[in-house]
């Protein structure tokens, strides 16, 4: 077992790459510099795959606002029945949030992303298919369900197979492509059919499940579950030399509250390297549903705050947008240039 031959993890956090530097470099792959640049193009392929699933992630947000009007005609929908299918994406997302977790650490990362895009490839060709509001509501949660556990699982995987010198700009690679999907969902929903749309969906989600099939699995897990043949290949794919395991629990809840307040990318890229592997799962989960359950009352409460007051409503987020400042300059730690190891060393007593 590649854990077990380091140092105590169960009391302290990993002190040693699993293996060293010149145990990766091996003879059939050729020099030093031909092995770094390979794995950074695997970095980099194994980020682009990944990001496939951030796209659907902004798809599935997107979606519902321009194809409104069609939606609500061709089902004859009142407006409470389209507001159910609105909001079910987050009651999905809030789901897959608790859930991702403990199904990214019990099959892994690509099977988790395999599971997500399972459930949104069924949410689409639900929404597509439908002929009331049954079937569109259960494909909008379906396609929820799966941008929850997308929402964690793809962020945590770029961050554990990203050398640190990349890993915060790969890691925003994520929140840019599901800005991108959303934009992209508008822009299709203005000018062709919703039922196309949806079908359009299924394309990120199709790129997804190949491109998985190609890039590996991440280090890290492969190494706290104990698969050290396919860990050693991982590390000799990608380049990867280091693993952080730590027992600081106490920290979930401060990294929950900064992305509760929420900072963009920011918090994703937090999430992803701030938690020890072994309760990266439950304190991930935690993060991910805090995430939902924000996006769900702000989005509940809107039009309510809007109709007290316009300025009182956007003073109340910049109010928000304030603490966020004083919280990340008080308490948030900068990771920028460290490893996973040498963050958790840190940050321990």
């Amino acid at each position: 077992m590649a854990i077990e031959q380091h140092k105590d993890v169960e009391s302290g956090y990993l002190q040693e790459p699993f293996i060293q530097p010149e145990e990766v470099a091996c003879k059939e792959v050729g020099s030093d510099k031909s092995v770094e640049n390979g794995s950074i193009g695997m970095v980099l392929l194994s980020t682009l795959v990944a990001v496939c699933g951030s796209f659907t992630f902004g798809n599935c947000v997107g979606y519902s606002s321009p194809t409104q009007a069609a939606i609500r005609e061709d089902l004859s929908l009142s407006l409470a029945e389209f507001s159910m299918f609105g909001s079910l994406v987050t009651i999905g997302a809030m789901l897959g949030a608790i859930t991702s977790g403990r199904i990214t650490d019990f099959i892994g990362r690509k099977g988790a992303m395999r599971i997500s895009t399972g459930f949104c490839i069924t949410g689409w060709l639900a929404v597509f298919f439908s002929k009331g509001s049954y079937s569109l509501d259960l494909g909008r949660f379906f396609t929820g369900y799966g941008i929850g556990l997308i929402s964690y699982v793809v962020p945590v995987y770029i961050a554990e197979i990203a050398p640190k010198n990349l890993r915060g700009g790969l890691a925003t690679t994520n929140q840019l492509l599901i800005v991108t999907g959303a934009s992209v969902s508008f822009l299709l929903g203005s000018v062709i059919h919703w039922r196309k749309l949806a079908l359009a969906g299924l394309v990120p989600c199709i790129c997804l499940l190949i491109g998985l099939c190609f890039i590996p699995e991440s280090p890290r897990w492969l190494a706290k579950v104990g698969r050290e043949k396919e860990f050693q290949l991982a590390l000799r794919r990608l380049r990867g030399k280091d693993v952080d395991i730590s027992d600081e629990a106490a920290e979930i809840l401060i990294y929950i509250a900064a992305y509760s307040i929420g900072v963009g990318p920011v918090p994703w890229v937090i999430m992803s390297e701030i938690f020890p592997i072994h309760v990266k799962g439950i304190a991930g989960s935690l993060v991910v549903l805090a995430n939902w359950l924000g996006a769900w009352i702000v989005s509940y409460t809107f039009n309510s705050l809007m109709s007290w007051s316009s300025p009182g409503t956007l003073f109340l987020y910049a109010g928000s947008s304030l603490l966020t400042i004083l919280f990340v300059t008080k308490l948030v730690p900068e990771t920028k240039g460290k490893t996973l190891e040498e963050i958790q060393a840190w940050i321990s007593p």
